[in-house]
């Protein structure tokens, strides 16, 4: 008799599920599986292969393309700081350059970098890191549960970094200098041990520099000149969010986890867009509202034909849903694995999660075709 196979996910249908050639945006897209290996895979609209870089090392989050053509990949650091015992699932620290035929032409290392990095048009890298919490600031950490506190009674926090290509520091702004932790208190059964977990990094069209509160649920959008925190949208429109990217009409669209969701019992994830007061101007939700859920990571992109690019990333379910909420493509990854020790302790069986994943139109990918005519 043939054995079950005891992935349940595996058991469900993989690869390209669902196309409608009609009305989809078309491209390609881009992810780096969390347990492949630093395999980081571009497939076409129909769901076939259309390149692989193999990296160094394994994604310590995510991998984009730049505008170069390159490929601009964050990858997990083999000795990173290991500041408390979760640190080595979301850190990441060992930045690389690639060219599409994987030759490395850039490489930046920091071992206190965690979560996202956004990649500037001058070259530059935009990234979080933590650092230790001031005495005074973690005395006014509310919420959490105290008995998941470190022993030595260190809260970590973020500080935004900005390095140059020869790797030298030319910015930073630490968060706890604009914000009071009193009034941005950790969701209750989180530990302490990070304040607030900024899991989320980008740049809006007119320099404002977007931050995604992961403990805390909320964004801020911070002015890079003075410093100051200019809007925050909080947990009473967002819960545990991630990936806060502006639109072309200068909204904000997030990926909307849905744990711990005021005045939510069944938690569900959501696609949403708010304008710069908090005000929901678009959300895309399953009409099964817990058959799209992903308790962490995840990732929205608007698109060039005004659809709406989905990465539910615990699931490897990437899918692309019009305005009206009609999904029009879809793909699962077909890959799965283990995440490696210490990780496996922290998170268990086999996955095929990523941190986010991208699409592509191909005039982005000149070298592509390039590649196959060559």
């Amino acid at each position: 008799m043939t054995a079950v196979d005891q992935t349940t996910l595996r058991r469900r249908r993989t690869g390209l599920t669902a196309i409608d050639r009609d009305r989809t945006a078309g491209g390609y897209t881009l992810f780096a599986p969390q347990t492949g290996g630093g395999r980081v895979d571009l497939v076409d609209i129909e769901g076939n292969s259309a390149h692989r870089w193999q990296m160094p090392v394994r994604p310590g989050r995510d991998a984009v393309i730049l505008p170069n053509g390159n490929l601009g990949y964050n990858g997990s650091h083999a000795t990173s700081a290991a500041l408390y015992p979760a640190w080595d699932l979301w850190h990441g620290g060992d930045f690389y350059e690639a060219t599409p035929e994987g030759d490395i032409v850039w490489r930046h290392e920091d071992i206190y970098h965690h979560h996202d990095a956004h990649w500037l048009p001058n070259g530059n890298l935009l990234y979080t890191v933590a650092a230790p919490l001031p005495a005074d600031k973690a005395a006014r950490v509310t919420g959490g549960d105290p008995r998941k506190d470190g022993a030595d009674g260190i809260i970590q926090s973020d500080i935004l970094r900005e390095v140059n290509r020869a790797g030298e520091v030319v910015w930073e702004w630490r968060i706890w200098d604009h914000l009071d932790p009193a009034d941005f208190p950790v969701h209750a059964n989180f530990d302490r041990r990070h304040w607030p977990m900024v899991n989320g990094v980008s740049v809006t069209s007119d320099g404002l520099m977007l931050l995604s509160l992961r403990t805390t649920s909320g964004v801020v959008a911070v002015n890079r000149e003075t410093g100051a925190v200019v809007w925050h949208v909080g947990p009473d429109v967002v819960a545990q969010q991630h990936t806060p990217v502006e639109t072309e009409g200068g909204n904000i669209l997030v990926f909307d986890n849905g744990n711990l969701r005021t005045g939510s019992t069944s938690p569900f994830s959501r696609a949403l867009e708010f304008d710069r007061s908090g005000r929901v101007v678009w959300s895309y939700a399953d009409p099964l509202p817990m058959a799209f859920f992903s308790p962490y990571m995840g990732g929205c992109q608007r698109l060039w034909n005004g659809n709406t690019f989905i990465c539910e990333s615990a699931f490897g379910r990437l899918f692309e849903v019009t305005p009206e909420g009609a999904v029009v493509w879809e793909y699962v990854i077909p890959d799965f694995a283990a995440y490696p020790e210490p990780l496996a302790q922290f998170i268990t069986g086999e996955h095929n999660s990523c941190f986010r994943a991208h699409r592509y139109p191909a005039s982005a990918l000149p070298w592509l075709k390039e590649r196959a005519h060559g």
